[in-house]
């Protein structure tokens, strides 16, 4: 199968932080259960400033951040506090409903980079109770030059306690010198690579930052090289075998479910409250604008 060479586009989160928005998109909307992929930063910011992302709510989905560099505070409805630091993921399962809020740390500039993603949750998970965890520890391995942290699923025999309820593959790979790697893959999945910095040739396709790389499925294994230190970030996944509308922070199957969120979140039930943070509280915008079904937090 040819690889698909998928540009980002620009977004703002929180008051106007602009990322790079890999997924979802007009040419490729998910990646197995994957159906969202910002990469933020890096970048250094003054005090008040990174990332403001007042409470917001979410259904049917689990928010997924990996931290590269500085650190953010996250809140929810069910009262955790959790600051993430570099090498640790924070995984939020909405179920069938949550809020929370991500700051920056108050009152210090300081420097932000991180991966945000989303899992749709199928039907069977999709209404189930919200839950929160952070996860401190990763499984990391040194292999041909490379640091390799496995996020989600498992590769080089070992695996990753993240918790998900579909096949899935994520991973952090640090080409530290010029090197090549071969990664090997699960045939049944679809995978992409996003590139966070410098130049990778992925399957002989070079990319950089502010391009996706979709390798489809059929595939047992990649090619990685580079000549010079970069970082990627590899997703991979069953294909999801159900239809799913995305609109603002929900993942849903009906219209009508998403209009009951955005009531229900307007109208301040349902979702909880979110306490601490110094962020504006979000407003859901009327599902009737609903178009490309695209997202926009």
């Amino acid at each position: 199968m040819p690889l698909e060479r998928i540009a980002t586009r620009n977004a703002e989160v929180g008051d106007g932080l602009s990322v790079r928005r890999a997924l979802p998109g007009k040419q490729r909307r998910m990646v197995g259960a994957w159906c969202f992929l910002d990469h933020l930063g890096p970048i250094d910011y003054q005090a008040g400033g990174g990332l403001t992302v007042g409470p917001h709510p979410h259904i049917g989905l689990q928010t997924f951040t990996w931290m590269l560099e500085g650190e953010v505070i996250h809140r929810d409805s069910l009262g955790n506090q959790q600051t993430i630091s570099p090498g640790q993921v924070n995984l939020m399962t909405a179920g069938g409903g949550i809020s929370h809020s991500e700051d920056s740390p108050p009152g210090r500039g300081g420097r932000a980079h991180a991966v945000q993603l989303w899992i749709a949750l199928d039907e069977a998970h999709r209404h189930g109770a919200p839950a929160f965890r952070n996860y401190p520890v990763l499984p990391v391995s040194d292999r041909d030059g490379c640091r390799i942290t496995l996020l989600a699923g498992s590769l080089f025999g070992q695996r990753a306690p993240v918790e998900v309820f579909l096949p899935l593959l994520g991973v952090d790979i640090a080409l530290q010198r010029a090197t090549t790697l071969e990664v090997p893959l699960d045939p049944v999945f679809e995978h992409a690579a996003l590139v966070l910095e410098g130049e990778v040739s992925i399957a002989g396709e070079s990319a950089g930052p502010g391009m996706l790389v979709y390798l489809g499925s059929a595939r047992d294994a990649v090619s990685l090289h580079c000549t010079a230190p970069a970082r990627m970030v590899l997703i991979g996944g069953a294909p999801f075998g159900e239809d799913i509308l995305l609109w603002w922070n929900f993942v849903a199957r009906t219209q009508q479910e998403l209009a009951d969120a955005v009531h229900d979140w307007n109208h301040g039930t349902r979702f909880g409250e979110v306490h601490g943070s110094p962020s504006r509280r979000l407003v859901a915008p009327d599902v009737a604008q609903l178009k490309l079904r695209t997202p926009d937090r």
